[in-house]
């Protein structure tokens, strides 16, 4: 059986982590994870992806169970990082994970990897690597301190404090709590929202907030505007960017070429 699975809803695509009993990640499920949203990447239908897990457990991050088997710490795990997308800076479309339960080490980098975080209210997440004799070195040392105030980020990886979802909530290191039976409908209906605006204009939007993060406004003014960013070139030249200000004057909903 297959360790992660796709489905298809229009122009999202549902990735599922199925890995009993925790949803732990080794090399092949890296390699599984990131053919799945390379496939999201590559189909031009596609718009919006969503990772979610299945059972008690989104993951529970690097597999220990291989690494007693030989899987070294610092394995390759392909061309995405670990578990497929912790880094995969090329991915031009936008993912929420949708956090089923619990979201540990490399579980927690995973969630923290993509653009939204949809949480059940039984979603836990902490970073317990240093308990562990190693460090959250697929994002969690990089993403953390830039989502959550630098000492609590400090204090999750020296003392692995674990944040239940509503923590999370109130800190903005998740986008909304709902009920565990909510959960992947509401993933869903974020992801459709998204996926009617214009997906250049998505592309771009991401490549900005990413090249502008931690710069003055100034700063990124200056970058935005030197064409050093070209999917925001190709936005403002596209077919898409007259296509909304007239299906608007028109009364009509876009037609997205996606050019």
């Amino acid at each position: 059986m297959t360790a992660v699975s796709r489905e298809r809803r229009g122009g999202v695509l549902i990735i599922t982590l199925n890995r009993p009993k925790a949803n732990a990640i080794d090399v092949a499920t890296s390699l599984e994870l990131y053919d799945a949203f390379k496939a999201l990447n590559d189909d031009p239908a596609l718009r919006v992806g969503i990772i979610t897990g299945t059972g008690r457990f989104f993951s529970a991050g690097w597999d220990l169970g291989a690494a007693n088997e030989g899987e070294a710490v610092d394995a390759d795990h392909g061309p995405g990082g670990f578990a497929g997308l912790t880094e995969y800076f090329s991915l031009t479309k936008p993912v929420i994970a949708a956090v089923n339960g619990l979201a540990v080490g490399g579980g927690f980098e995973l969630a923290l990897a993509a653009d939204l975080i949809v949480a059940s209210t039984e979603a836990r997440f902490w970073l317990p690597e240093a308990q562990l004799g190693m460090l959250p070195d697929s994002g969690g040392l990089l993403r953390l301190p830039k989502a959550v105030p630098a000492r609590l980020a400090r204090e999750m990886i020296l003392t692995g404090r674990r944040l239940a979802a509503d923590e999370a909530l109130a800190l903005n290191l998740v986008n909304r709590v709902v009920a565990p039976e909510a959960l992947l409908a509401t993933a869903v209906e974020v992801a459709e929202t998204i996926a009617r605006s214009a997906p250049l204009a998505i592309t771009a939007a991401r490549d900005i907030l990413r090249a502008t993060e931690g710069l003055e406004v100034e700063q990124g003014y200056q970058l935005m505007r030197s064409g050093a960013i070209p999917s925001y070139q190709a936005m403002l030249a596209s077919e898409d960017a007259l296509e909304g200000p007239r299906a608007f004057a028109e009364g009509r909903p876009p037609e997205w070429q996606g050019r």
